[in-house]
């Protein structure tokens, strides 16, 4: 079992920033999700000022977005600090079942928090707050003409996925059985990040990430849309864990991640908010 990556942790805003009501209208305006599941109130904050650290297991592929919105909530609640523990939605939620403290796990697919709601450790209904959809990533210029996924079965190229129990690793298997093709890749990575990072290394010639995470590497990399990608889009759920340590700023975090704003952030980053 792969053991969850380090801690990130984010250094607190000496300002005020945004008012404390504006992530309460977020939790108010954010009470029920699409599919109609209830959502994580922020009713934590009604009931005073929140502090103390807010501990959040999310999937390596939200780590850009959600450090920026961790940054954000710590300055409309001073007194308040995000960490965040970003990593492979499988390894997180191992950890979690194992008892790692935590306050909130966002994973990058159903079937990973799955295996957190089966052991019971979330609090309530985990609710869907974005999809992600897969691409290419090729070296800048795309200098081997890359233009398909079946491009990516030709024996010179060196190929990067992510292991087949990550979700990208799972999308990616699905999109290549849709398209009838099969591949052998030089190496299955652990995470998103990690598979992404062989190309930007020019370890590998392409990779089959998150458009996310080609947005989030700017000129580093290429990005190649393909049509099979529309049958493998990854639901990201959110929950709060039952044994929580600060619950209340916890589900806080999670109304603002729903919130207007958050899923601004969110779309900004890429992600599929609707």
């Amino acid at each position: 079992m792969t053991r969850p990556a380090p801690r990130t942790r984010l250094s607190r805003s000496a300002g005020a920033g945004a008012a404390v009501l504006l992530v309460l209208g977020a939790a108010t305006a954010c009470s029920s999700s699409a599919d109609g599941d209830e959502a994580v109130s922020g009713s934590g904050s009604a009931s005073g000022k929140l502090s103390g650290t807010v501990t959040v297991f999310a999937a390596a592929s939200l780590t850009e977005s959600f450090t920026t919105l961790g940054e954000r909530f710590e300055k409309a609640h001073p007194g308040t600090e995000v960490t965040f523990n970003f990593g492979g939605s499988d390894s997180l939620a191992a950890g979690i079942t194992s008892g790692a403290p935590a306050d909130v796990f966002a994973s990058a697919s159903p079937k990973t928090m799955k295996i957190v709601t089966d052991a019971g450790d979330a609090a309530g209904t985990p609710a869907t707050f974005v999809r992600n959809q897969l691409e290419i990533a090729t070296l800048p210029g795309n200098p081997d003409s890359i233009s398909s996924l079946k491009d990516l079965t030709d024996s010179k190229l060196k190929v990067v996925l992510c292991d087949k129990e990550v979700p990208c690793g799972a999308a990616a298997q699905t999109a290549l059985d849709a398209a009838g093709l099969k591949l052998t890749p030089v190496s299955y990575e652990q995470d998103v990040k990690s598979a992404l990072t062989k190309v930007r290394l020019k370890e590998a010639d392409a990779a089959l990430v998150y458009k996310t995470d080609v947005h989030a590497a700017g000129d580093k990399v290429e990005g190649v849309d393909f049509p099979e990608a529309a049958e493998a889009v990854n639901d990201y759920p959110i929950a709060l864990l039952k044994d929580a340590p600060n619950a209340g700023a916890a589900e806080a975090f999670i109304a603002y991640v729903r919130s207007d704003e958050g899923q601004r952030v969110l779309a900004d980053a890429g992600f599929l908010t609707s």
